[in-house]
């Protein structure tokens, strides 16, 4: 309200220039309509003729106010009302429809895809070993060849993302692991060869998912509303993972073992369909966008260097520079713990409570769904309070400091009291929170990737998750042997806490949201 008192009183204090009679006034005096008022302001009230001399245009405060309040400014093609460096934040109403809301909506949705496709397996691994005689070990092999492409991806990937940008590299994610999605049931019934690699196909595809979506909502959303854009993303994410653990076996019962597959292959092709005509890499290049969100969107945002000819026919970047600066390794070490502690959580826990609690929690479906959606609603709400400090300008590097530390010292004080739980349902309430708490992250480390390298986003993001997929492997087998070798879980969930509290110390430390000029490394 203080923003429009003040356009207000600065249009009335500051009338509209005379219209003189005189014939070399004639164009301008031309534009004037038949009620003598300017053409973008027909509801207005006639001019007043001054003692000083000519007529001069007079704006009732009501009638700009209302004016501005229809919003005729944010939908002008000729420019914004208002000054650029006093563009209005967008109601709800406007935020909900406008056309980036779109595009994170549909980003969203493909990671939703890319977690279910992922899971299928899990779910289809039971009957598919009984059917083809596997033994546990070699189940393990079929399931962890996922992990075989989505370790040769990410680097690779998020440098053809910073290159062509993350619409196409995105497309061509998605339809790729449709298509592995699509002909597993095929390559099941062919030969072992040919599934395991359907399997590795699938992971290489997927590397590419994250490094896109950060990209898109970079270009799509101004800095003070990314972390918002990110958690709704990561929402369908692990919503994902939900419907597709929940869905799967009443499909299974309905249309087979390979029902899943063949459906959510052939969502992901019709998610291709829409995304391809519908979106654009950048929101100056979309046809529907109004000149209010472009404005919007890029106010205050730095141009990217400009890059010379003969560089930008390079798609490698030199990843030495990158590595010789301590932001890369906290990025890097925060993914990597990120990742450690989630699939240890979501691997071992039913085995941990079966063994401690003597609870089977493979057989309760909440137990299935209630992490992931826990883990959406708050990743979602620290979006939205990441976004709201940096509006009332709380500096970025210190805003991603706060989501981070809760991101880690929260999953640790969590499973700290997990350890300490008497009973099931106690453990449940930790182990659920703890993993709620660890999505803050996604508005820590996920979003702070293209503040910290715009121009390397994408390759940063595939090394950082590179990283996150080798600790995933290590914590996974390295529980195993841990609890093999010591004979209880109680160890090694302490171990992984004390993880978590120096990872948060290391990002802490050297972590910042501000731009680094890597180029200037010698």
């Amino acid at each position: 309200m203080n923003l429009l008192q003040h356009s207000v009183d600065r249009v009335s204090c500051h009338p509209f220039p005379s219209i003189s009679r005189e014939p070399s006034r004639r164009a301008a005096s031309s534009s004037i309509s038949g009620n003598g008022l300017p053409p973008r302001f027909p509801q207005l009230s006639v001019g007043r003729r001054t003692s000083q001399g000519p007529l001069q245009w007079v704006f009732p405060k009501s009638e700009i106010r209302r004016i501005v309040q229809r919003g005729i400014s944010r939908n002008s093609s000729s420019g914004s009302f208002l000054p650029e460096n006093e563009l209005q934040s967008p109601t709800l109403l406007e935020f909900v429809t406008s056309e980036r809301v779109k595009v994170v909506a549909m980003l969203g949705l493909a990671l939703a895809l890319c977690n279910a496709d992922r899971v299928v397996m899990s779910v289809a691994i039971v009957p598919l070993s009984k059917a083809r005689g596997w033994n546990q070990s070699f189940s393990g092999i079929v399931q962890s060849s996922f992990l075989w492409g989505y370790m040769m991806s990410p680097i690779i990937g998020g440098a053809f993302v910073d290159h062509y940008g993350g619409k196409v590299v995105m497309a061509w994610g998605v339809t790729l692991w449709s298509l592995a999605t699509l002909l597993t049931p095929w390559a099941a019934e062919t030969s072992l060869l040919a599934l395991l690699t359907m399997r590795v196909l699938l992971g290489i595809a997927e590397g590419v998912a994250l490094p896109s979506m950060n990209n898109m909502v970079s270009r799509w959303f101004p800095q003070t509303e990314r972390s918002r854009a990110v958690g709704i993303t990561m929402a369908g994410f692990q919503l994902g993972s939900a419907i597709g653990l929940l869905i799967s076996p009443i499909i299974m019962s309905k249309a087979g073992i390979f029902g899943p597959f063949v459906i959510f292959g052939l969502f992901g092709f019709l998610w291709v369909l829409v995304w391809l005509p519908g979106t654009t890499s950048t929101p100056d290049k979309h046809p529907q966008i109004s000149r209010y969100e472009l404005d919007y969107i890029t106010k205050g945002k730095k141009p990217l260097i400009r890059i010379e000819r003969d560089e930008k026919s390079k798609i490698m970047p030199p990843l030495v520079k990158l590595l010789s600066r301590l932001p890369t390794w906290a990025l890097i070490s925060a993914n990597a713990m990120h990742s450690w502690g989630y699939f240890v959580i979501l691997t071992w826990m039913p085995i941990y409570f079966n063994t401690v609690h003597h609870v089977d929690l493979r057989q309760a479906a909440w137990f299935s769904a209630l992490p992931w959606f826990m883990m959406a609603v708050l990743g979602y709400a620290a979006g939205a309070v990441s976004d709201m400090l940096i509006k009332k300008g709380v500096s970025v590097t210190y805003t991603r400091k706060i989501m981070q530390t809760i991101g880690f010292v929260g999953p640790a004080i969590c499973l700290l009291g997990l350890n300490a739980a008497k009973n099931p349902s106690v453990a449940s309430a930790w182990l659920t929170a703890a993993l709620g708490l660890s999505s803050f992250s996604h508005s820590g480390f996920l979003v702070n990737f293209q503040e910290v390298a715009p121009r390397y986003a994408g390759v940063l993001h595939g090394m950082s998750n590179t990283a996150g997929t080798l600790a995933a492997i290590l914590g996974t087998v390295g529980a195993g042997f841990f609890v093999q070798k010591m004979g209880s879980f109680r160890g090694f969930i302490l171990l992984t806490s004390l993880l978590y509290l120096f990872c948060a110390l290391f990002w802490d430390i050297f972590a910042t949201g501000e731009q680094v000029e890597f180029d200037a490394v010698a």
